[in-house]
């Protein structure tokens, strides 16, 4: 079911940390833009019950910026793996190929991009938590909306520490000047506080909420955004337990794998967490993401065509396997709901987990401005704890939550996708590791899996990846400058 984003919507107001005012921070991109005369005074902000939800809201409205999840988000996240490519024509915005090929340097601006997008979420969730507790207001509801902040801040800085490695640790808005320039934290130290907001979270969050508010943190986020992180830092253990508890939570797997990513899927019983994006057609700049528009069918409709799926993955899936139509429009077919591509262009493939149909576009918006973004699914939490149990000597368990996600893969069909049923862990680690690649292709997760994993240089070797350098990605250029060198670079660049 869609969350009623339309009372959210009316109801954003970016807060920016500059000039003590409630006001909307400039962003590429962005169509959040307000008159200054409808900024708010800080002065008269931070008062009710009223102001809290703004505050709150805000942070969600965020999160689906450009920096969040356009250019910045799938050049750091999605482009450098071996299921993307930049796509779109070879001389638009090539710039994305140093991603790909691994010679990006500082002064790209994607990183600087992405590297503004945490930290504006971070900055958000650090106002709610700096000032809602002194509000008065219904004592439930404060300690939620702290709780999600909480989340939003773990979910940001996990994006940071796995994008950077070492990174600024700010849990509270600067007081003063001294505050402002701070060196970067050890990630062992980040990893420590996202685990205790994640912790803190867990507690407080509810398991569901009523349909107005559908869409927020919950319990069953924290707790399986906490297993990523886990899982990040090889604490088998604790992925182990998380995914088990989340497991019990009424999750489940949308029967049709290429329908759990419509429109009409949003906020299913699959979705775990997902970015809340909507177009209230009477409100004007309504619609801020473009996570489907850039991503769409190039020259349909207003589609740009980028982070397009590459012939590595399309030969990665099984015969028989329902996820490579679901995952790949393919130029030249016609899309379950009916939708021709053409045979000809740029582009041989494209993602079709962000694509809306065209019929569902608006005009005067971007292509699929309505489509959320999905963060975390509940067939993530299987493969987490199939790589947990077996990591933790439970072949039994890890073959059955694996198998759970092929059986969904199979769409009826027999004969295809069988049944995993080694006890090996090399083996099983191994399948493992290929189901997440195709379960989970195109949502910003293989990149990443696969350095974690320890097997970059094998699988990225040929594109350019190296050792002791391209675990990371390189601290903007822009941020040591600005920190006149209390911010030092990566190795390497």
């Amino acid at each position: 079911m869609k969350t009623n984003y339309k009372n959210y919507i009316q109801k954003i107001g970016l807060l920016a940390l500059c000039s003590g005012l409630l006001v909307l921070p400039a962003c590429k991109k962005s169509f959040l833009d307000v008159d200054p005369q409808a900024q708010q005074p800080a002065l008269t902000f931070w008062k009710s019950q009223d102001d809290a939800t703004k505050a709150v809201n805000s942070i969600y409205g965020n999160l689906r910026s450009w920096e969040n999840t356009a250019f910045p988000a799938l050049a750091i996240e999605s482009i450098a793996g071996d299921d993307a490519e930049k796509g779109s024509s070879a001389n638009d915005a090539s710039y994305l190929n140093s991603y790909d090929n691994f010679t990006v340097t500082s002064t790209e601006g994607q990183l600087q991009g992405f590297w503004t997008g945490q930290y504006q979420n971070i900055n958000l969730c650090n106002q709610v938590l700096d000032n809602i507790p002194a509000i008065s207001m219904d004592a439930n509801l404060k300690a939620r909306y702290i709780a999600e902040a909480k989340f939003v801040r773990a979910y940001s800085y996990f994006r940071l520490v796995r994008a950077f490695g070492d990174v600024p640790l700010r849990l509270t808005v600067p007081k003063d000047a001294s505050q402002f320039n701070i060196p970067r934290t050890p990630k062992a130290q980040i990893y420590a506080a996202i685990e205790k907001d994640l912790d803190d979270a867990a507690g407080v969050l509810p398991q569901t909420y009523t349909a107005i508010d559908l869409g927020r943190a919950t319990k069953g986020a924290a707790l399986a955004l906490h297993a990523k992180v886990a899982m990040y830092q090889q604490k088998w253990a604790d992925v182990l337990n998380f995914t088990n508890t989340v497991m019990t939570m009424g999750y489940n797997l949308v029967p049709n794998y290429e329908q759990s990513f419509r429109l009409n899927n949003e906020n299913s019983v699959e979705s775990v967490f997902e970015i809340q994006c909507e177009i209230v057609e009477t409100i004007a700049g309504s619609a801020t993401s473009q996570f489907s528009q850039v991503q769409g069918v190039r020259g349909s409709v207003g589609g740009w065509g980028f982070n397009n799926p590459t012939a590595t993955l399309a030969s990665a899936y099984e015969i028989g396997d329902t996820r490579r139509d679901a995952t790949i429009i393919f130029r030249g077919e016609t899309t379950p709901q009916g939708d021709a591509i053409s045979a000809t262009g740029d582009n041989p493939m494209y993602n079709q987990k962000s694509y809306v149909p065209f019929s569902l576009i608006k005009t005067g918006f971007p292509e699929g401005a309505q489509q959320n973004v999905r963060v975390i699914r509940f067939a993530d939490v299987l493969l987490m704890n199939a790589e947990a149990a077996n990591e933790q000597g439970n072949p039994a368990l890890a073959r059955t939550s694996l198998n759970r996600v092929r059986a969904r893969a199979r769409g009826g069909a027999a004969g295809v996708l069988p049944d995993v049923t080694t006890s090996d862990k090399d083996a099983l680690r191994t399948a493992i590791q290929k189901e997440r690649q195709v379960e989970l292709a195109m949502e910003s997760d293989r990149y990443f899996d696969v350095v974690r994993q320890g097997r970059a240089a094998a699988v990225f070797g040929a594109k350019g990846w190296k050792a002791n350098k391209n675990e990371v990605w390189p601290i903007p250029s822009t941020e040591i400058d600005k920190s006149a060198g209390v911010l030092t670079q990566n190795p390497g660049y």
